[in-house]
């Protein structure tokens, strides 16, 4: 995938991302969203069951999956819908796709420069450090434009 279709594709998910951010810090009920909400509806396990077309010990166990965090995402969808709610699926990542990118080329930047720089003071030509931040700024940048295939290797 071409760099220009990414960096696209990453403003479009950090769009999305933005109206999900509140989504971060809401923490699922101790019960679990299947029990939770099934027992504010007042339905019985024997009823959901009936909705579902399974037993109630099955939902019983479908709800114990959850919280051990077993259960699979058509069980969840299929609960939801037996409930008339919608299940959303989806990782809202910490900080914007454009900083983790930032954060990592920065990061292999600096390990690269300072391979340079343990060179260069060997043979006696250290730079100072409004140069390396320069040269930093830019190896950043190149690595981010670039996106080698190493990028995300420990190793790069």
């Amino acid at each position: 995938m071409q760099s220009k279709h990414r960096r696209v594709m990453r403003e479009q998910l950090d769009k999305t991302f933005s109206q999900l951010s509140k989504l971060k810090g809401m923490q699922t009920p101790v019960k679990g969203w299947l029990r939770s909400i099934r027992e504010a509806l007042g339905m019985s396990g024997k009823q959901l069951g009936e909705r579902l077309g399974v037993s109630q010990p099955r939902v019983v166990q479908m709800e114990k999956d959850e919280i051990s965090g077993s259960v699979t995402l058509k069980t969840m969808r299929q609960a939801a819908e037996a409930m008339d709610c919608v299940f959303v699926y989806s990782m809202v990542p910490r900080i914007s796709l454009e900083d983790t990118i930032r954060q990592q080329a920065r990061k292999v930047a600096e390990k690269r420069i300072s391979r340079t720089s343990h060179t260069m003071l060997l043979e006696d030509q250290l730079v100072s450090s409004d140069e390396r931040e320069k040269m930093l700024e830019a190896k950043t940048d190149d690595l981010i434009r670039e996106l080698p295939k190493n990028f995300w290797s420990d190793k790069s």
